[in-house]
């Protein structure tokens, strides 16, 4: 690969400069868009962004030069909220639902999270890295080059663990980065159901010190809901991984407004994700802390729901809104960033503008890499993709295909389409 690279002949070169922080209210909308634009890449990272007739004459016979055939460039998608090491899948359930079986009624006869965590204990750690490098090509196919990724399926010290090591190897073996997140509290395991506090004590004082001891997540996130952990249970189990020096992330207010919006506020949450019952309180709460919002429209229409997450209220409360697409083998199964786009234009009435930022930079602030992706500036990692499109409206407008063309990596292409 040469050591610097000229990406010209772009239709519009969606840059997403501007401030230093994650993107509110009306800055949601200015994408920094360059018309007829290109940019340099050198060592890996961006050196120049500018029209096209400043990048040519940038360009040296050492210079590798991509032709985009103006079509449209992007910063690669950066999904903050991803479930992406697993076995198996619940096909089994997906059919059930689409009879009239609900989501919680599956759950309770076995079904849901604990079927997932049956074969993904059965499995080895070779195997969960080799599934999961499978869902690394389809988050790549999509334009995503970062991810979050948590844990969860294992909920045993050693099963958690073992998913935590196949996203350190995930990460250092695939293109694709992860962002590793613990999620040992997504379930009461059915060994646990009558004797819960010992499973909270067990996360708390073996699951947690193990983790951080051997540096194997950034973050510990909490499934925050009645059914599952209440919020007292979901503020211990935090508050221990704060404790440690893990970033906080909170299942807030999905199933129920159970609190976990206000949780989240309280304990300054870097993220509470779902809120799709939320309220305006929740939403003031959340403002006052400035935690971020992640909104994740895919398992609302995958459920067969209705009810989406308050993205307007959230917007004109000044909230610096995310979205991702929780992929999972339950509630979720799609790595697909456009059909998030899409989904947020649709039912939660964001423009194509203010879901791509809320799919790039302002995803990326909530990861704490803000300042290293998620936008087209000079000095960031040249995380980027060239899309089979002339107008990034498209990209949530036309759903349902493959819009990226090439994708790149860090300067390096790790993926094109023929």
């Amino acid at each position: 690969m040469s050591e610097s690279l000229a990406v010209i002949n772009c239709s519009q070169l969606v840059t997403l400069s501007g401030p230093a922080r994650p993107r509110v209210g009306p800055e949601l909308r200015q994408l920094a868009v360059v018309e007829d634009g290109g940019m340099v890449v050198r060592d890996g990272h961006i050196a120049e962004v500018g029209s096209q007739s400043e990048i040519e004459r940038l360009i040296d016979k050492d210079c590798e030069v991509v032709d985009a055939g103006g079509r449209v460039v992007l910063p690669g998608f950066v999904d903050a909220h991803a479930h992406p090491v697993f076995a198996g899948t619940r096909a089994n359930e997906f059919e059930e639902r689409s009879q009239g079986a609900t989501y919680q009624e599956i759950a309770v006869r076995g079904g849901g999270i604990q079927a997932t965590v049956n074969l993904t204990r059965a499995a080895t750690l070779d195997e969960l890295v080799a599934s999961g490098k499978r869902h690394a090509e389809w988050f790549i196919r999509s334009g995503t080059t970062t991810i979050e990724a948590k844990s969860g399926y294992g909920l045993t010290v050693e099963d958690e663990l073992k998913i935590l090591r196949a996203i350190k190897r995930l990460d250092e073996e695939t293109p694709l980065r992860y962002v590793p997140t613990f999620l040992g509290a997504h379930s009461i395991p059915a060994e646990y159901k009558s004797r819960r506090e010992e499973y909270v004590s067990l996360i708390i004082d073996e699951m947690l010190p193990r983790i951080a001891s051997e540096k194997l997540a950034e973050y510990c996130d909490v499934f925050c809901e009645a059914s599952v952990f209440t919020t007292e249970e979901s503020r211990r189990i935090l508050s221990a991984a704060r404790g440690h020096g893990l970033g906080l992330r909170i299942h807030a207010d999905q199933l129920s407004l159970s609190g976990g919006a206000k949780l989240a506020a309280e304990l300054s949450s870097v993220t509470a994700d779902h809120l799709e019952h939320t309220d305006t309180a929740g939403i003031a709460a959340l403002k006052s802390a400035g935690v971020q919002p992640v909104l994740l429209p895919g398992s609302v229409y995958a459920l067969g729901s209705s009810r989406y997450p308050p993205a307007r209220e959230m917007i004109d409360a000044g909230l610096a809104v995310v979205l991702a697409t929780d992929f999972n083998p339950g509630s979720s199964p799609t790595p697909a960033m456009p059909m998030i786009l899409s989904l947020a234009s649709t039912q939660m009435k964001m423009t194509p503008a203010e879901s791509i930022t809320a799919a790039t930079i302002n995803a990326a602030y909530s990861l704490n890499r803000g300042d290293k992706i998620g936008s087209l500036e000079r000095g960031k990692i040249a995380d980027f993709v060239i899309h089979d499109c002339d107008d990034y409206r498209d990209l949530a407008y036309f759903f349902g295909i493959e819009h990226p063309w090439q994708v790149y990596a860090g300067g390096r292409r790790v993926f094109a389409r023929s």
